[in-house]
């Protein structure tokens, strides 16, 4: 076993005996990883930090469970995109196709689409809030796992191998599942620029 392991092994040992400078490290090492993650499936700030305490609530509650089959991170990414999925599950059981109906509608402004416009994430590089507004709304149409992969890639820069390692899919799977992904929100996003003009 490398050094870095033996000692990733250590750091979870503390964890699961409750060592309170552990959870220190912990939140230190992660808070800024976690609150991204979900800013990146929840782009509003408020929601965002409540689902990233989820997060560690969670880590703490199941560390003793962690069995050591992938690295620590990566089963903090799994726990940290199912809580970012349980929530948008709820959210959107609440405001279920309010997004097609607007596209169907023409009718997307800006105080329809509040939850989605406090967006400042340094994955998104676009030219406004009303752009960054409309591509979550399409972001959430995709499936379930179009969604989870195009976020993860795209939003939260991960290389297609820690996706593979977060997800359990294949390359193969997740290559496939992007390409849809673009593919369906290419359709979406040309049809709302095509009833604009």
């Amino acid at each position: 076993m490398n050094a870095e392991l033996l000692n990733e092994q250590k750091f979870i040992d503390q964890l699961i005996a409750g060592k309170q400078p552990a959870f220190s490290r912990l939140l230190d090492d992660y808070q800024q990883k976690v609150f991204g993650t979900c800013i990146s499936f929840i782009p509003h700030k408020e929601d965002a930090e409540d689902v990233a305490q989820e997060v560690f609530l969670e880590v703490f509650k199941s560390v003793s469970k962690f069995k050591g089959e992938s690295k620590l991170s990566t089963w903090i990414y799994k726990i940290t995109t199912n809580k970012c999925l349980e929530f948008i599950r709820k959210k959107n059981a609440k405001k279920s196709f309010y997004f097609m109906q607007t596209l169907l509608e023409n009718e997307i402004s800006l105080d329809k689409t509040s939850y989605f416009t406090e967006v400042n994430h340094p994955g998104i590089l676009l030219e406004n809030q009303e752009k960054s507004a409309l591509i979550f709304k399409a972001i959430d149409t995709l499936t379930e796992s179009q969604r989870i992969i195009f976020t993860l890639a795209k939003i939260d820069e991960k290389s297609y191998q820690e996706i593979v390692e977060i997800t359990g899919k294949s390359l193969s799977s997740v290559e496939s599942v992007m390409f849809r992904a673009k593919k369906a929100l290419q359709q979406k996003l040309e049809n709302f620029y095509k009833n604009e003009t």
